[in-house]
C-alpha cells in the first residue's frame, strides 16, 4: 500500500502553474533557437508513414524535454516538501531515452538494440519504485514488475507510433497532463508527479504553435520517446495509488488506436515495425478528413476522458469505475469508427 497523500497548499498551486508557464516559454524559445540547425542537419523526409509532403526539420523534442526537465527541476530542487518524493532516476532515464531517440532520428537504430535500450530506461524507473508500490498485490512481485516493464515498452513506442500527424501529440498530451496536474494539486498524485505533468503540459503548449498544421517542425523520436516515458511514469503513479481506472481512461484513445492497429497488422502477417499509414487517425485523413478535424476530435475526446478519470477517483466505487471505463471505451470506439469511414 502507498502512503496517503495531502492536497498541495494554495501557495504551492501557484508554483506548479508557474512551472507550466516557464516550461512553455522555454520550449518556444529553445525551438526558435535550434530550428535553423535542425533544418540543415535533421530533416524528416516523406515516407510511407508520413502525412507531410515536403522535408521538414525534426528534433523539437530536444526543446520540449529540456524545458520540461529544467522547469520541473527548478521547482523540485527549491521546495524540499515537493522534492522529497522525487525518484531522481526519472530525469536520468528521460535524458537516456531522449539520447537514443536523437541517435535514431539521425540514423535509424535496428529494432532489437532499440528495444533493449528502452527496456533499460523502463527497468531503471521500476527498480527505483518502492517495493510496497503495488497495483495487484495478489500477483507475485516479479510478475507484476515484468508485466509493467512490457507495458512501459509498449507505451513508449505507441506514443512514438501515434506521433504521425500535426498537432496529434499536442491533442493527446496537453489534456492528459493537465488532468494529472489537477489531480496532483488535490492530493491524488505525488507532488513531484504533478510538477512533472505540469511542466510537460507547458512544454507541449510551447511547442504547439510550431507544429500547427502545416507544421514547420516535428518532435522527432528525441521527443516522442521520452514524452512516452514521462507520461507512462505519471500514469504509473496513478495506478500505484490505486487509481487504475483513471490511469486507463486518460490515455485510452492512444491505447486503443495503437493496440487495435498492431493486432490487425499481426493478424494480417504484416511487419508491424515497418512504417505504415494504417492507424485510425491516418486513415481518417486518407478518407477525406482534414488534419484539424482529426486532432480536434482527439482533443475533445481526451477532455471527456479526463473528466471521466477525475470522476472515477472521487466516486470510490468499483461498479462506477466499470461503468466509466465502458463509457470511455464507447466514446473511443465511436471516434475510431468515424475515422475509419470514408467521407462523402
Amino acid at each position: 500500500m502507498t502512503a496517503a497523500l495531502s492536497p498541495l497548499a494554495p501557495s504551492e498551486w501557484w508554483l506548479v502553474l508557474l512551472t507550466a508557464v516557464l516550461a512553455a516559454t522555454l520550449s518556444a524559445g529553445l525551438i526558435r533557437m535550434i530550428r535553423p540547425v535542425l533544418l540543415k542537419h535533421v530533416l524528416a523526409r516523406p515516407n510511407a508513414r508520413s502525412s507531410h509532403k515536403i522535408p521538414t526539420p525534426q528534433g523539437a523534442g530536444i526543446a520540449v524535454i529540456l524545458a520540461t526537465l529544467i522547469s520541473a527541476g527548478l521547482l523540485l530542487a527549491s521546495r524540499s516538501g515537493i522534492h522529497s518524493d522525487l525518484p531522481l532516476t526519472v530525469f536520468g532515464a528521460t535524458v537516456f531515452i531522449a539520447t537514443i531517440g536523437f541517435a535514431d532520428d539521425i540514423r535509424p537504430i535496428p529494432i532489437l538494440p532499440r528495444l533493449l535500450l528502452q527496456a533499460l530506461a523502463v527497468g531503471a524507473l521500476l527498480a527505483a519504485s518502492p517495493g510496497e508500490f503495488r497495483i495487484i498485490p495478489a500477483l507475485p512481485f516479479w510478475l507484476e514488475r515484468g508485466l509493467l516493464l512490457l507495458a512501459g515498452l509498449w507505451f513508449i513506442n505507441l506514443v512514438n507510433f501515434m506521433d504521425g500527424l500535426d498537432w496529434m501529440t499536442v491533442a493527446e498530451i496537453v489534456p492528459v497532463t493537465a488532468a494529472m496536474t489537477v489531480l496532483g494539486l488535490y492530493g491524488e498524485l505525488p507532488p513531484s508527479t504533478a510538477v512533472i505533468a505540469a511542466a510537460l503540459c507547458g512544454a507541449m503548449i510551447g511547442f504547439a504553435p510550431f507544429n500547427r498544421p502545416v507544421a514547420t517542425i516535428f518532435l522527432g523520436d528525441v521527443g516522442s520517446l521520452p514524452i512516452g516515458l514521462l507520461l507512462g511514469w505519471c500514469l504509473l503513479q496513478l495506478a500505484f495509488h490505486q487509481h487504475v481506472a483513471a490511469a486507463l481512461l486518460l490515455p485510452l484513445y492512444y491505447l486503443a488506436d495503437a493496440t487495435v492497429t498492431l493486432l490487425r497488422r499481426l493478424v494480417r502477417g504484416e511487419p508491424f515495425w515497418i512504417a505504415h499509414r494504417s492507424h485510425f487517425y491516418q486513415r481518417a485523413t486518407d478518407n477525406g478528413a482534414s488534419v484539424l478535424q482529426v486532432v480536434s476530435g482527439v482533443f475533445v475526446l481526451n477532455l471527456a476522458l479526463g473528466a471521466l478519470a477525475i470522476v472515477s477517483i472521487y466516486t470510490h466505487s468499483l461498479a462506477t469505475d466499470a461503468l466509466l471505463l465502458l463509457s470511455g471505451a464507447a466514446a473511443v470506439a465511436i471516434l475510431l469508427f468515424r475515422f475509419s469511414r470514408k467521407r462523402a
